[in-house]
């Protein structure tokens, strides 16, 4: 397999995009992203624990209204496949006193979850793009920030 990385949005189907989610917290976000991520193949029920093992030991916040939960190195054998999925909270949900717009669940196999984390902190620690993320109202929007970012590399 060649270190050459996959566009992002090739990685985000566009049935793993959600605009209108809500969540009565972080661990329901979580689980809500880990649910997307199995509807997509890409995992196996177990990866949704290690998501929350994961955000027990260390927050996934990344800043600017977003969060990037994922799970442990235990929780690889649940994977099947990369992807990604996109929840976007418009009311919000309070993350350990955070408040996050966007969630994007990550799934990884090997360690690829580092190339696509990397990837999405180049994008999201722009707070320009992580506004326009945060206030994208359209599947096809959510595709031209990740497009734009893929184009760059």
């Amino acid at each position: 397999m060649s270190d050459e990385t996959i566009p992002l949005t090739e990685l985000l189907a566009e049935s793993s995009i959600n605009l209108t989610a809500s969540a009565t917290g972080r661990d329901d976000a979580i689980r809500q992203a880990g649910a997307a991520l199995l509807a997509t193949g890409a995992i196996e029920p177990a990866y949704i624990d290690a998501m929350l093992e994961r955000e027990n030991s260390v927050s996934t916040f990344v800043g600017e209204g977003v969060a990037i939960p994922h799970g442990t190195l235990a929780g690889k054998d649940a994977v099947k496949g990369d992807a990604l999925v996109l929840l976007r909270f418009p009311d919000g949900v309070d993350w350990d006193g955070n408040d996050v717009s966007v969630a994007i669940g990550i799934a990884a196999k090997g360690n690829g979850h580092i190339a696509l984390l990397s990837q999405l902190a180049t994008i999201l620690l722009e707070p320009e793009k992580a506004a326009a993320l945060r206030s994208a109202t359209t599947k096809e929007q959510v595709y031209e920030l990740l497009a734009a970012e893929d184009e760059e590399d």
